[in-house]
Formats: C-alpha cells, sequence, structure tokens
C-alpha cells in the first residue's frame, strides 16, 4: 500500500537514536471518534474554536520524513497543514498566518525550537505551541515550558498521543496575555518578561521572573520553599530547597536593595511574604 494512500495514515514511532519509523495503518482504526464534521468523500472536516475556518498547524521540524508524515496525518483528520524545514523559514511563517497551533521542533537549522518560542512570545503572539524533542532530559523540558511553550513531546512518540495533545491544546486556545502584576510602584509584566519600579527597568532572569510572578500573585500571604519550587520549578524536584533562598536573595538584591525597600519579607520557619504595597 503506498503512503500516499487516503484511506491509511502514518503512525510515528522512534526508531534508534530517536529517529522515527513510519508505519501505515487504516485511517478508521485510529480517528473512528475524531471529532468535526464528514465531508462527501469521507474527510474530516476540523473548524477553528470560531467555526469559521478550518484548523490551520504550523509543523517545524528538519526531518523531512517525519514533516510529511505529520502533514499526511493532521490532513486526513481535516486540518489545514503548512511545513517549514528550517527555523527561519518556521518564524517566517509563524508571523504571517495566524495559525491555530504550532507543532516546534527544538532541533533546527538557523533559529531553533527555544528561540522561535521566545520571540514569539516577546512579540506577543501567543499561539499555542507543542515543543517536540529528542531529548528526555527535565532540565531541556523545563526550559521548553520556560521559553514559553505550552505543551511537549519527547520523541519517539505516537502520533495518535501526538493528536491527543494538539487536540487538547486547539480546546484551550491562545492564551490571553497576561496582566501586569502590581505592588505599589513594583511592576512586573510575566509576558513581556519585564520588571520596574516606576521608570526603572529591572532585569531579572526566567526563573527570578517565575519566582516573582508566583510571589506577586500570592501577595500577603505565606508561601513556603516547597509551594514555590512545585510552581516555578516542578513538583517532582529533588534538589535542594534552598535553591528558593538563592533566588530569592537575588530578586531582593535588584527589586528592593537599589531602592531602600523591603517587598519580600522571610517568615522564620514559613517561607516567604511579598507586602501587596512593594515595600
Amino acid at each position: 500500500m503506498r503512503p500516499e494512500d487516503p484511506d491509511r495514515l502514518v503512525i510515528i514511532n522512534g526508531g534508534r537514536c530517536g529517529h522515527a519509523e513510519v508505519a501505515d495503518v487504516p485511517v478508521g482504526a485510529i480517528f473512528s471518534n475524531a471529532s468535526g464534521t464528514v465531508d462527501q468523500d469521507g474527510v474530516h472536516a476540523t473548524t477553528s474554536p470560531t467555526g469559521v475556518r478550518p484548523v490551520r498547524i504550523l509543523v517545524v521540524d528538519d526531518e523531512k520524513r517525519l514533516a510529511a508524515a505529520l502533514r499526511r496525518g493532521l490532513e486526513a483528520e481535516g486540518f489545514a497543514v503548512d511545513v517549514a524545514l528550517t527555523g527561519d523559514e518556521g518564524m517566517w511563517l509563524a508571523t504571517q498566518h495566524p495559525y491555530d497551533a504550532i507543532v516546534l521542533d527544538i532541533m533546527l537549522p538557523g533559529l531553533n525550537g527555544y528561540e522561535i518560542c521566545a520571540q514569539l512570545r516577546d512579540a506577543g503572539n501567543w499561539t499555542p505551541i507543542l515543543m517536540l524533542t529528542a531529548k528526555d532530559g527535565e532540565w531541556d523540558e523545563a526550559e521548553a515550558l520556560d521559553t514559553g511553550a505550552d505543551d511537549y513531546l519527547i520523541k519517539p512518540f505516537s502520533y495518535v498521543v501526538l493528536l491527543a495533545h494538539l487536540r487538547a491544546l486547539l480546546r484551550r486556545g491562545a492564551r490571553d496575555r497576561p496582566a501586569e502584576l502590581v505592588a505599589g510602584d513594583l511592576i512586573l509584566d510575566p509576558a513581556a518578561r519585564t520588571c520596574r519600579r516606576d521608570d526603572t527597568s529591572i532585569a531579572l532572569t526566567s526563573r527570578e521572573t517565575a519566582v516573582l510572578e508566583f510571589l506577586m500573585r500570592r501577595a500577603g500571604e505565606v508561601v513556603s520553599k516547597t509551594d514555590i519550587v512545585e510552581h516555578v520549578w516542578d513538583m517532582h524536584f529533588d534538589g535542594d530547597l534552598n535553591v528558593v533562598e538563592v533566588h530569592v536573595s537575588a530578586i531582593r538584591r535588584k527589586i528592593d536593595v537599589p531602592f531602600e525597600r523591603h517587598t519580600i519579607e522571610t517568615v522564620r520557619g514559613a517561607g516567604y511574604r511579598l507586602d501587596a504595597t512593594g515595600g
């Protein structure tokens, strides 16, 4: 059976060294419960969240065989699919067209997936991004999410699982730009990753921004180190909790010391409390 046969669909499973192997199976065996309508040719026509046009997906992956397989599979499901084989091409397409979701590989020629994701978020583009990675380390996964990805999958993966993740992103839709968080004259914009006191800009690292954001969202409350780790790092983090103390100290040196303020209070034996008035 030829791969382009419309009655069959590819499934991607990993081979050795993270490369994908492609096998074909009947479409009906996988998509018997697919969402959307079915046209006269038996092809699912999946509509966008607005119900006006087909869902449009951008796939950015330099593995030609994998990218082609994803395109065939998603088109068989009724999605409109564009493919980019380089990071630069993917970035250009992502800024030129209103995609409903982006499937983005990390290792790409030109701009890598992290850079594309970060640049889109910095530009205020909140299209849902599903990141693909051949790396299975927790730090790689954390970096994907920290740069703005909404979800990730580790290669090799099952096509059925990828589709489930993609549908979940589409149900949630694009995120609204997060509002600025304000504590007195201390202002944090989590989306733009900017911080300032009045008109004075304050440079924070991504992790410092995440810690400060969590504290500001819980302003006036006592927050434990464990709570901070579970929300900013990972609930399975098994390192030293003193990493929180290190980051809080760094934040204080930036948002408090130069301005003679005391925004973040240490509550002995309990954690930290951020003053809602900005100290």
